[in-house]
């Protein structure tokens, strides 16, 4: 069992920076494929970022160049560090853990891009 916990998120103006942090607990966390995942209001969720327990990443074509995933396996977290923000990046920011059949979620995070 894997439990997810998303911090970072909050109200910024377009253009700033954010960085989200997702901790998990339990075992085996660097044997997770990690994502970062969106959903706005009226829209499905869409996979923002992904990175492999090897270090591969990658990214929804929108977001390539201003945003970067990460992890940090020593202390079972993944970050994504959110670059140029735009009002279009408004949506709350999943964490998942995946591995075989298994699949974690967070409970989300706001990130509200607005002048």
């Amino acid at each position: 069992q894997v439990q997810l916990v998303e911090s970072g998120g909050g109200l910024v103006q377009p253009g700033r920076s954010l960085r989200l942090s997702c901790a998990a607990s339990g075992s085996a966390f660097s044997g997770y494929v990690m994502g970062w995942y969106r959903q706005a209001p009226g829209k499905q969720r869409e996979l923002v970022a992904v990175i492999t327990s090897g270090g591969h990443t990658d990214y929804l074509d929108s977001v390539k160049g201003r945003f970067t995933i990460s992890r940090e396996n020593a202390k079972n977290t993944v970050y994504l560090q959110m670059n140029s923000l735009r009002p279009e990046d408004t949506a709350v920011y999943y964490c998942n853990a995946y591995r075989a059949t298994m699949n974690y979620w967070g409970q989300g995070t706001q990130v509200t891009v607005s002048s």
